[in-house]
């Protein structure tokens, strides 16, 4: 990403750009609004555990990564932590500074961890000694800028379009004068005679202000995280153009752009280059936890064994086998899942539910109707394979296209400068009828979407081929039900830019109908079932497979009966899921203050309504195992359920699928959680009461200039309290541990993830835990209760 020039080629040079180019990847990425995923905020310190990186964090963030000490000492008091708790965790701490028993650590709670506070930049030194606040300054005027550059349609003006990013703010900032009128004279001309490259100005900045080779990760990591959003927006465009084979330079256009301005205010105040040179010395540090962050992490850690042991309690073993269902139904693995399939399984003993990633194993590129703009249907982790489309007939494509672009017009016209208070006036009162719809609830429900299909018509072989795949994915190779329902999910909401992070992760931030409706044809097409026993998968003849929805905030299902006489079969069906609809949502409510069984689904449609479900909110744990295992358990919408068979797992391909992807996607989303929760002023999405969007990439408090990426706080605190208990997720898998190992063993980044301590892993026997693992792939056995 960072280019060397090979007119100048010092071991310094070299070492601070690869300071630079650390720096960067330690920055996490942040998708935008219109297809956001969750992301895991400490992505760039997965290789770190928590301590070390609660020590790097408050360095260059200011933030602490786990709850305040306080919040750890209730659940103890209230028996939910205990000492077989903490003496676990004090157990499995290897830092050498840890207390030395569990009285030191227990006395260790009632003296409070003093506040992080980052390493300053010379903008604080600057602000403290002229009295100007130069990080509002920067934060304001780059944030105006950026706000243009990397627009995605949403302004009527781009600065610069095509240029790249250090160019192009060259250019806007050598002629804005802001920072002058605030104090800092010259700073037009200094930007224009800054050098041609973001490397040589990296590289100038670096010796103008001192910053050794020791010192440029963590203080050019600092001034990423000074940057906010737009440093983990630029991030994005890096994994992107890297999942694309290609790579992006804008995150070291943007350290030079922050580098510039620090270069401008130490000659501005050269008071401050003492306490500067203090800072430089202090980064150069290595970066080590305190002994506040051991105990923090320990604590933590006992949090998160009080809930494997409750997790533990709940599964008593396997559920007696059933006779061939009449229904199948297949979920996404998301953890408000687990509480429809309960509710559904409740209707009747001729239902299975079983849970697969809701991209149901098709890596679709995906063009909706009327639409030019291609959706990756997929995890993030991954390239599609497979085009997909919904478009129409071309004379049906054209009429819409030609709305659209009238609609573009006069939202346009809408938002100009010259035309849009006249708009207001002359048109205001047109709108009242929509506007009081919507606050009633009553507008109008969008169509639904065309049927999906693929671009090219697969050959046979091709069909069976990916067919037999995705149904092995699914430990779907017998005891089929008559029908089979493929639910993807999605949820309606209004009035909410953060729309895309309530539907499917693993259809990259849409919803799941594309992917099972397609699946649902795939499997019906007599040429691919025609081929699956050879491939060993036994489908009954009479087995229909069926595409639904499942909206996660008004709990109702959407079946897709796209072939002729399906309808007439669902039937019973239809009864089962509108009575687990009515359960679900009676449990659900539960959760949401001022809310009632009967009111719960129309906060789908209620424009005011800043929570309309709680999400992923409480995900804890990934099971992956036959469903008997987790059929008798309530685990509160709190699991991440995927159905596996390992005995039917020749090779182990499947283990190592699931371990590799959606394990990792679902530890994104937990991490994210627990970010949004912990450090929600660097890692949250701020306050949606005053949000405000940017660009379409994401959301400004206000009229700030700090893009805020994670989650909004409204997504995990009810007002009162946290909704979202952060815990690292618990990975539950029945399978061999030498299996296991062997995946990991293959996977370092993915070992690194258990290894370091941000995702725990268990074996499961029997429907049991029965060990649990142990950094260096090693296990530890775990006794059963009686």
């Amino acid at each position: 990403m960072f280019m060397k020039h090979a007119q100048i080629a010092p071991a310094r040079i070299s070492a601070l750009l690869e300071a630079a180019e650390r720096a960067a990847r330690a920055i996490p990425p942040a998708f935008p609004l219109e297809a956001t995923v969750a992301v895991n905020p400490f992505l760039g310190q997965t290789g770190e555990d928590l301590a070390t990186t609660a020590a790097r964090l408050a360095r260059v963030a200011g933030i602490a990564v786990t709850r305040p000490r306080a919040d750890y000492a209730a659940e103890i008091a209230a028996g939910r932590i205990t000492d077989d708790d903490l003496a676990g965790a004090l157990a499995a701490c290897g830092h050498a500074g840890r207390p030395a028993d569990l009285a030191a650590l227990k006395a260790a709670l009632g003296a409070s961890a003093p506040a992080p506070v980052a390493l300053p930049t010379v903008a604080d030194l600057a602000a403290a000694a002229t009295g100007t606040d130069w990080p509002g300054v920067i934060e304001k005027t780059v944030g105006l800028w950026a706000a243009g550059y990397f627009d995605r349609g949403q302004a009527l003006w781009q600065p610069a379009p095509g240029q790249g990013a250090w160019a192009a703010w060259q250019a806007w900032a050598s002629r804005d004068l802001t920072p002058e009128i605030a104090g800092l004279t010259g700073f037009c001309a200094h930007v224009a005679a800054a050098p041609d490259t973001p490397e040589r100005a990296i590289l100038r900045a670096a010796e103008r202000l001192g910053i050794t080779e020791a010192a440029g990760e963590t203080a050019f990591h600092r001034l990423f995280m000074d940057l906010a959003g737009w440093a983990q927006h630029a991030r994005w465009l890096l994994w992107q153009a890297e999942l694309a084979g290609g790579t992006d330079h804008t995150l070291a256009d943007l350290l030079a752009i922050r580098l510039v301005w620090e270069e401008a205010l130490i000659a501005h105040a050269p008071a401050v280059a003492g306490s500067w040179a203090d800072t430089v010395a202090a980064h150069a540090a290595p970066v080590a936890p305190s002994a506040d962050h051991v105990i923090d992490a320990i604590l933590q850690d006992a949090a998160e064994r009080a809930h494997q042991r409750r997790l533990s309690a709940a599964l008593t073993g396997p559920a007696p086998a059933k006779p061939r269902p009449a229904l199948t139904a297949a979920f996404c693995i998301d953890v408000r899942s687990e509480v429809f399939r309960r509710a559904l399984e409740a209707q009747s003993p001729e239902i299975d539910t079983i849970g697969f990633a809701g991209f149901f194993g098709l890596p679709l590129a995906h063009r909706g109707q009327g639409s030019d703009v291609v959706e990756a249907h997929l995890p993030v982790l991954l390239n599609p394979a497979m085009d997909s489309t919904s478009a129409a007939d071309a004379e049906t494509e054209a009429a819409i296209r030609i709305g659209a672009r009238a609609a573009r017009a006069w939202g346009r016209f809408r938002q100009a400068a010259v035309s849009s208070f006249a708009f207001v006036e002359a048109a205001g009162p047109v709108y009242g009828g929509k506007l009081v719809k919507d606050a009633l609830g009553l507008a109008t429900p969008a169509k639904p979407a065309p049927m999906p299909r693929l671009t090219v018509d697969l050959p046979a072989e091709a069909k069976v081929a990916t067919a037999a795949a995705v149904l092995k994915a699914m430990s779907l190779t017998r005891g089929h039900g008559k029908v089979v329902l493929l639910l993807g999910h999605g949820a309606q909401v209004t009035n909410n830019p953060h729309e895309s992070a309530y539907h499917c992760g693993a259809c990259g931030g849409y919803t799941g109908e594309v992917s099972a409706r397609i699946l649902a044809a795939l499997l019906n097409d007599p040429e691919a079932r025609a081929g699956l026993p050879g491939q060993g998968v036994e489908v009954p003849a009479d087995t229909m497979f069926v595409a639904g929805l499942h909206d996660t905030t008004t709990d109702e299902i959407t079946v897709y009966a796209d072939l002729p006489g399906q309808r007439e079969a669902l039937t019973p069906v239809m009864g089962w899921l509108k009575q687990a609809g009515k359960l679900a949502r009676g449990e659900r409510v539960l959760r949401i203050a001022g809310a009632s069984a009967d009111t719960v689904a129309a906060r789908a449609t209620n424009w005011a309504e800043v929570r309309p479900e709680w999400g992923l909110a409480g995900c804890a744990a990934f099971v992956a195992a036959p469903r008997a295992v987790t059929a008798g358990a309530d685990l509160s919408g709190r699991a991440f359920l995927h159905s596996y068979d390992w005995q039917a797992d020749d090779g182990f391909g499947t283990l190592e699928l699931i371990l590799t992807a959606p394990v990792v996607v679902a530890s994104w989303i937990s991490l994210q959680y627990y970010g949004s929760s912990v450090a929600p002023s660097v890692f949250g999405g701020g306050n949606k009461l005053i949000h405000n969007v940017v660009g379409g990439l994401g959301v400004v408090e206000g009229n700030g200039g700090r893009l805020r990426p994670g989650l909004p706080w409204q997504a995990v605190h009810d007002g009162e309290g946290l909704q979202h208990e952060p815990l690292r997720l618990s990975v539950l898998i029945e399978a061999p541990e030498e299996a296991i190992a062997a995946v990991l063993d293959r996977h370092p980044g993915v070992r690194d993830l258990f290894d370091k301590g941000w995702l725990h892993l268990f074996t499961l026997k029997d429907g049991r835990i029965a060990s649990r693992y142990r950094p260096g792939l090693a296990w530890d056995e775990v006794a059963r209760a009686a």
